[in-house]
């Protein structure tokens, strides 16, 4: 779990080159598991054993990537709280629509990995169609041969080599046919799943409201803030545990620390929505701002807030609220 959370947290941080560490740990846990714990039963189970092992670890997995992804959390967290109608608020809707879509596109790259690699070794898929009892198809797959109708009543136990009265030969002809669709599938999902990241990138890239260099100073921020509150959000709690923890066992007054109120907490924890006519990094940024605004009891000259920003968050700037996992 440690470990593909830390790799999970380079995808999230970083850019394609954290979903191809992804993409190759997923792999490599694939062909452990492939070689280590899958056995084919060869009788009447084959195809629920095959499906399950070439779709269930793809399922486990997905559902990881949407447990770790800390923008899941953010959107979701305290949705039910929220004032009646705000769900059928349809700006409200497109946001937490577009968060769910950004952590689909890091959720999914282990899944469809490990089903790309199944599908190119092919003894799921080997197993799952020695299995299925559509007789069109095992025809087709047993051909023409001296053999077919034996082919066709045994079929379930060609993967496992014994207890078959079908010739080796034959035998042999139908798991290359297996092989071979099974890695065309593969394949074909890898190039899917590659051709389709591209169009989103290039999308994103040539709809971005903002230049290159900007974006990368904006991801440089974006990292540098997470990992800076995080250290100081557990050196304050550190803080304020230690001073009741003192002021109940000496019995005496608390000293005094400061404490974000629920109402600041809601502000730097909402999704950032991002404006052109801001000069915000982030919600916290916003907060901060909107707070020396109040203080100085006029309004910014160096960065002009409009009124109701934007609640649309581009899918460019879809790191700002990754964070850590």
């Amino acid at each position: 779990m440690e470990k593909f959370k830390k790799i999970l947290d380079i995808a999230t941080q970083q850019d394609r080159l954290g979903f191809g560490a992804v993409a190759l740990v997923t792999a490599g846990g694939e062909q452990i598991f492939s070689s280590a714990i899958f056995s084919c039963p060869c009788n009447e189970l084959n195809f629920l054993y095959g499906l399950v092992f070439l779709l269930v670890p793809a399922l486990a997995l997905l559902l990881l990537g949407y447990i770790l992804s800390k923008k899941t959390w953010k959107t979701l967290t305290g949705v039910c709280q929220h004032r009646a109608g705000w769900c059928l608020h349809w700006r409200r809707l497109i946001v937490v629509c577009t968060a769910l879509f950004q952590v689909s596109n890091t959720a999914l790259v282990a899944p469809a990995s490990w089903i790309a690699v199944a599908l190119i070794n092919g003894k799921y898929y080997e197993c799952a169609m020695t299995g299925t009892n559509v007789s069109v198809y095992n025809k087709l797959l047993c051909g023409d041969k001296d053999s077919g109708v034996r082919c066709q009543r045994e079929l379930y136990r060609l993967p496992c080599g014994t207890g078959s009265s079908v010739p080796q030969a034959d035998r042999q002809d139908v798991l290359l046919t297996l092989k071979a669709q099974s890695q065309i599938l593969g394949w074909l999902l890898v190039a899917a799943v590659m051709l389709s990241s591209l169009l989103l990138t290039c999308v994103a890239r040539c709809t971005s409201p903002i230049s290159y260099l900007q974006l990368r100073f904006w991801r440089a921020y974006a990292t540098e803030e997470n990992n800076l509150l995080d250290s100081y959000t557990t050196q304050h709690a550190k803080q304020l545990a230690e001073r009741n923890i003192k002021s109940f066992f000496n019995k005496t007054p608390p000293e005094n620390i400061i404490t974000p109120s629920n109402n600041d907490w809601e502000k730097v924890s909402t999704l950032y929505r991002f404006s052109t006519t801001d000069n915000y990094y982030s919600t916290l940024h916003r907060a901060v701002e909107d707070w020396q605004e109040a203080d100085n009891g006029m309004m910014r000259l160096a960065s002009v807030k409009t009124q109701e920003p934007s609640d649309h968050t581009p899918a460019v700037l879809s790191f700002v609220d990754e964070g850590r996992v």
